[in-house]
């Protein structure tokens, strides 16, 4: 499975639990770490987790697992590390303040997978 399909999987599942302004950004012209970052907010640690929760059984169910998952027992900031691709779950304080957006403004912002 390509990156891009990954992509359309985990943003399809964030979608499915109401994921709040789900961003695509293509990294690829300026990183080496990854091709994609998702990034979506959560009205409340109940969702983001919901949300986190909901990508890796979508991901799993096409034979995909995270290589590391981070921050979700405080649900703030759940990193899910795919390799190709890095989802991203914020609160919504936790998204304005570390502004990764702004961070990867180098990237290109994928409208549509």
């Amino acid at each position: 499975m390509n990156s891009r399909e990954m992509a359309k999987i985990a943003v399809q599942a964030l979608e499915d639990k109401k994921g709040i302004d789900i961003r695509v950004i293509d990294i690829t012209s300026v990183s080496v770490i990854a091709d994609y970052f998702i990034i979506a907010t959560g009205a409340n640690k109940s969702q983001v987790q919901a949300m986190v929760d909901n990508v890796e059984e979508e991901m799993f169910k096409n034979g995909v697992e995270a290589k590391q998952i981070e921050g979700y027992s405080t649900a703030n900031w759940i990193l899910l590390d795919y390799s190709d691709i890095i989802v991203h779950v914020f609160s919504s304080e936790d998204r304005l303040f570390y502004d990764l957006e702004r961070i990867w403004k180098d990237g290109k912002i994928i409208e549509e997978l």
